[in-house]
């Protein structure tokens, strides 16, 4: 039986119901999965399946329109959509992130006031304030701002409602989190040319002269000392553990393909034999191993991510009364589980393959696009920066630097 959006929101959305939509809507991806991905067009039917889903609203608070549900179930949904379709899962998460982000860097008000207009207008959120993008320029004007200048990289370009971008404000060169429409004259975006996550809308963005209301400028994204609130901070955690997400359904995901796949045939390189096949169950020693050996990694990357999840959870209950120490503490298994979330991306989608053989590169398959969607995502998010931070804080105790990711 398909559970809608409004019998979930009218019976009070528990994670059950989120995961239960979040699957369909994974199935009803994976369908055509491949042949979505070859053709590379613009998600716009896919950002429409999500809306319609009621997908796109679950993090916000039911008495402001939302969904009402947490982080916890918003993870499970971009893993489980992830799994079916990597580029779309990576989309709703930066999404949700991005929709969420107010919460951080506004004014409780101003938040609301933005989470109301989303969900109101069911927007889809794209754009990116990762902490290595060259920041836009933000000048006052006497009504407000202008943006100016070229983002190298944004998801969501040409499908999303609204962009948060990250601009500096000129004179001071303050990072500040800014709310654009890019309906807007001025906001030209281009299509991006990366190998990978084809079907995230990902691209460039030229703000010339931009208009900017004083509202949408939501707050600061210094990573000075004191300057955030431990609390804003955990946006960076927050923003991490969207990428562990994403990372663990891309490898799950094909890891679920491969072992369907390799039921069903020989491996190029296996003899024939009565006691392995076609008679019996895959007995062949090496991909019995290379099995083994994947899932091990997968679910030790799992439950790594399950407690940077359980510690962000926490910490975002404890809100104002938070302190550095324990932001520090979530911050560094938030990285902690990034860097073996990479790692086992990586290696699960590069070695997966090994055991199906030559059969793996037939292009029905589209086995490759689970690499090549690790694979961009992981060379954005390079893990040495993440380990550096975990061996600072074991060995000196440094707190991790405010750094959001792409």
């Amino acid at each position: 039986m398909t559970v809608t959006a409004d019998e979930v929101s009218d019976a009070g959305a528990g994670q059950s119901d989120w995961l239960h939509i979040a699957r369909e809507m994974a199935d009803d991806l994976a369908t055509d999965a491949v042949e979505r991905e070859q053709a590379g067009k613009a998600p716009l039917d896919e950002v429409a399946r999500l809306r319609e889903s009621g997908l796109l609203t679950l993090p916000t608070p039911a008495d402001l329109g939302g969904g009402g549900s947490d982080w916890r179930t918003a993870y499970a949904v971009i893993r489980t959509v992830a799994a079916a379709d990597g580029a779309i899962g990576r989309l709703l998460g930066n999404h949700y992130f991005l929709s969420r982000s107010a919460r951080f860097f506004a004014d409780r008000t101003r938040a609301a006031r933005i989470e109301r207009e989303s969900t109101a207008g069911q927007w889809c959120w794209g754009g990116g304030i990762a902490s290595h993008e060259p920041p836009l320029i933000l000048t006052p004007t006497s009504g407000g701002y202008l943006l100016n200048g070229f983002q190298r990289y944004a998801t969501g370009v040409g499908v999303a409602d609204r962009l948060m971008v990250r601009a500096a404000k000129y004179g001071t060169g303050e990072p500040l989190a800014v709310l654009v429409d890019p309906a807007r004259p001025g906001v030209v975006g281009s299509s991006g040319d990366a190998f990978g996550q084809r079907l995230a809308a990902g691209g460039g963005v030229e703000f010339d002269s931009v208009p900017v209301a004083a509202d949408d400028v939501l707050g600061t994204l210094s990573p000075d000392e004191g300057v955030l609130s431990p609390f804003a901070s955990l946006a960076a955690p927050t923003a991490r553990l969207v990428s562990v997400q994403f990372c663990l359904g891309v490898a799950e995901g094909l890891l679920a393909e491969v072992r369907e796949c390799g039921r069903g045939m020989r491996s190029s390189w296996q003899p024939f034999s009565p006691l392995t096949w076609p008679d019996g169950p895959p007995q062949d020693p090496y991909a019995l191993t290379v099995y083994g050996e994947l899932t091990v990694v997968a679910r030790a990357a799992s439950a790594l991510a399950e407690q940077a999840v359980d510690a962000l959870v926490c910490g975002l209950a404890q809100g104002e009364d938070l302190d550095d120490e324990e932001c520090a503490e979530i911050a560094v298994l938030a990285s902690v589980a990034e860097s073996a979330a990479s790692r086992a991306a990586q290696e699960i989608t590069t070695r997966a393959l090994d055991v199906i053989g030559a059969d793996a590169a037939s292009a029905r398959h589209g086995f490759d696009r689970f690499w090549r969607n690790a694979r961009t995502h992981t060379l954005r998010e390079p893990v040495a920066h993440r380990l550096r931070e975990v061996g600072d804080y074991f060995l000196n105790g440094a707190h991790p630097p405010f750094a959001l990711p792409a």
